[in-house]
């Protein structure tokens, strides 16, 4: 038993000591909270792709607007011509016409589309709606980004201050280690209260390597988000102050004015509207202005055939109604109706989970902060009856479970109030993007 104890704790002090030496490897990157979101907002890959699909849909625009100019065509052919056979009605042979068997055509063509019901015009229209939704989808998306980046950070933050506690507890455990030797040296007390004091300590140290080891995670994880090295070790260097919070009506009404979910399904619904107007286009004709020139030979309409140039051009308008529109229309507009009829259904969905997330953060925070008054008052409490124990403890009039449940008592309440304070902040940052406005 005695090998095994001692093989033990030199297992346990090699894990220690690599995994100390793992996490001394890391680079400390000191940032505040809003250099943070600054390079999230600048790095993260999942902007990178909203502000594409941006450029895509201001793209789409202007090929769309390409419909307001004319078609211009060009085309050039050479040919070789065979000679003309002559059959009379029985199809016997008469004679054979000799033929300039080389030819060749140039020709030019423009159209202009003049009128098809403002198909173009609102064409373009539903472009630039399909852009102003990209771009609140890009506003959503770094609404989300600055969420989980602030949320990141606050997470370190709660875990270095959890550490901070670790240690303390970890000092005042060797403190009282060293206190409960000198008394077993004294044979005042048994072996059994030194061994747990030192049990105590392990127990601090493995927690404490747990919350470094939490600390690398969760750093090199916001590395990437963020665009930076990754084997630095972000340190926060927040300053954790009081916010100012606004009435639960005036984040109500911010709400239904800028958060990006509700002005999407509003746009959506404005996509469908405008889609309607596109398919009703169908019922009208289509006006357009044409004009043509066209060189050709040999010259056929002649006998004998000419080997010359044959020139001509034409100038017009065409009006072109398809009449089967008269039948699918209809139908088609039915559809696009259904359709704006779900947009319409999604958008009240959509206000109204805003509003229920808006109460439910405005709701949390509050809770937030009467939470964090009662873990102040928790961890005085346990500090003031942890001395008091310890005190007694130390004269002998207090038992050994005395004092453990004085020190977990303690070290739950310091490590709760370490906590609350940080989700006070949460809970703020995510009132405000349940809103919209982060």
């Amino acid at each position: 038993m005695k090998i095994n104890k001692k093989s033990g704790l030199i297992f346990s002090f090699c894990l220690t000591f690599l995994a100390g030496t793992t996490y001394a490897q890391e680079k400390p990157y000191k940032l505040n909270l809003n250099q943070a979101v600054e390079l999230g907002m600048k790095n993260h890959q999942q902007l990178k792709i909203s502000r594409a699909n941006v450029a895509v849909s201001e793209q789409q625009i202007e090929v769309t607007k390409l419909n307001q100019l004319p078609t211009l065509t060009a085309s050039a052919s050479a040919f070789y011509l065979g000679d003309a056979m002559v059959l009379n009605t029985n199809l016997s042979k008469v004679q054979k016409v000799d033929m300039p068997n080389f030819g060749n055509t140039y020709a030019v063509q423009a159209s202009q589309l003049l009128y098809k019901g403002g198909l173009i015009k609102k064409s373009i229209e539903m472009s630039e709606l399909q852009n102003q939704l990209s771009q609140l989808d890009l506003t959503k998306d770094e609404q989300s980004v600055k969420f989980l980046i602030i949320s990141n950070y606050l997470d370190i933050y709660k875990i270095i201050n959890q550490e901070q506690v670790l240690q303390q507890n970890k000092k005042l455990a060797e403190e009282r280690l060293a206190n409960v030797t000198k008394l077993y040296d004294e044979d005042m007390v048994t072996r059994n209260e030194v061994i747990r004091a030192e049990l105590t300590i392990k127990n601090l140290e493995q927690s404490i390597l747990t919350m470094k080891n939490n600390h690398e995670i969760l750093s090199n994880q916001m590395s990437y988000a963020l665009g930076l090295p990754n084997d630095v070790l972000i340190i926060p260097t927040e300053n954790i102050d009081k916010k100012i919070v606004l009435q639960l009506g005036a984040y109500m009404s911010i709400a239904h004015q800028l958060n990006p979910a509700l002005q999407s399904a509003e746009k959506r619904v404005d996509i469908t509207e405008k889609n309607i107007d596109i398919i009703k286009t169908d019922r009208s004709p289509a006006l357009a202005a044409f004009g043509g020139y066209n060189m050709q030979r040999p010259l056929t309409s002649s006998t004998p055939v000419m080997d010359l140039f044959s020139n001509t051009w034409q100038a017009g308008v065409s009006l072109t109604y398809n009449i089967d529109n008269l039948f699918k229309t209809k139908k088609k507009v039915k559809l696009g109706e259904r359709q704006s009829e779900v947009a319409k259904e999604a958008l009240e969905y959509t206000n109204q989970n805003i509003e229920i997330g808006v109460n439910a953060a405005y709701v949390k925070y509050q809770e937030s902060l009467k939470q964090a008054s009662l873990m102040e008052e928790s961890k005085r409490l346990a500090n003031e009856n942890y001395h008091i124990v310890e005190a007694k403890y130390l004269n002998q009039l207090a038992i050994t479970a005395e004092m453990t449940d004085a020190t977990n008592a303690k070290l739950e309440a310091e490590l709760q109030n370490a906590n609350a304070e940080i989700n006070v902040q949460f809970q703020y940052y995510n009132l405000l993007k349940s809103a919209g406005t982060l």
